[in-house]
């Protein structure tokens, strides 16, 4: 959801930002690597000392790498196979840092319910990038995007850390935020994970009903010209 609006608004803002880089000879992996890179200090940092929102100051300052680097390779005509790889391997370790922080944190402190509740978020999300790709990879096209994807991950939990991060600066009960943003992160990951389970599910099958019709439908035109030719034999 996030991804088809945020991503086009910010994609013009970042624009003449990609181009000064290009001008100074950066390529759009080193963008990828140094952007990843910052992230995770960020997330590894600062969470598990409960400094939140400086943690997300860090995080937001590198995120946009994410961009940036598709900017440039945009501009370059360099899009490959090698830059979406590289750059999805390495969303998925930025997303890990981010939640592994947060567990780290309420780990640290005590609280078992939180901790499991984040690593289920780092675990979900991972799982939900993955059931799109492996769909992929077997020639299904998984037409569904679900509840929550990792844009709306993202901006979900960097949000309340951030102003949970307020109450080191005297906020009084807004530390709450990033509980509930995670436990509704951890929800709605998983229905998006089912989301996808179950269209593909529901792909694979249409697919493969196709294909025993086209089985059909071949074996029946192979018997029609046999006999055709058996008639045109005698």
């Amino acid at each position: 959801m996030l991804n088809k609006y945020a991503r086009a608004f910010f994609t013009r803002v970042l624009t003449p930002f990609a181009a000064f880089l290009i001008r100074r000879g950066v390529s759009p992996d080193t963008v990828t690597l140094i952007g990843t890179a910052g992230v995770v200090a960020g997330a590894l940092v600062f969470y598990p000392r409960g400094e939140f929102f400086w943690g997300t100051i860090v995080i937001t300052l590198f995120v946009f790498s994410d961009l940036v680097d598709g900017n440039m390779a945009r501009q370059l005509g360099r899009s490959s196979r090698w830059g979406a790889f590289l750059d999805s391997t390495l969303d998925r370790i930025a997303d890990g840092a981010v939640f592994g922080g947060f567990a780290l944190w309420y780990a640290g402190g005590g609280d078992i319910a939180l901790c499991a509740v984040s690593i289920f978020c780092l675990a979900s999300g991972q799982v939900v990038s993955y059931t799109k790709a492996r769909g992929e990879s077997i020639g299904l096209p998984v037409a569904v995007n679900g509840l929550i994807e990792r844009a709306e991950r993202l901006v979900i939990s960097l949000v309340a850390a951030g102003l949970a991060g307020l109450h080191a600066f005297g906020v009084p009960g807004i530390q709450y935020l990033l509980p509930v943003a995670l436990w509704i992160v951890a929800v709605g990951s998983l229905i998006t994970l089912i989301q996808r389970v179950v269209t593909v599910r529901r792909e694979s099958a249409e697919a493969e009903a196709a294909e025993a019709a086209e089985t059909v439908e071949g074996r029946e035109a192979a018997d029609g010209q046999e006999a055709r030719g058996s008639g045109a034999a005698k």
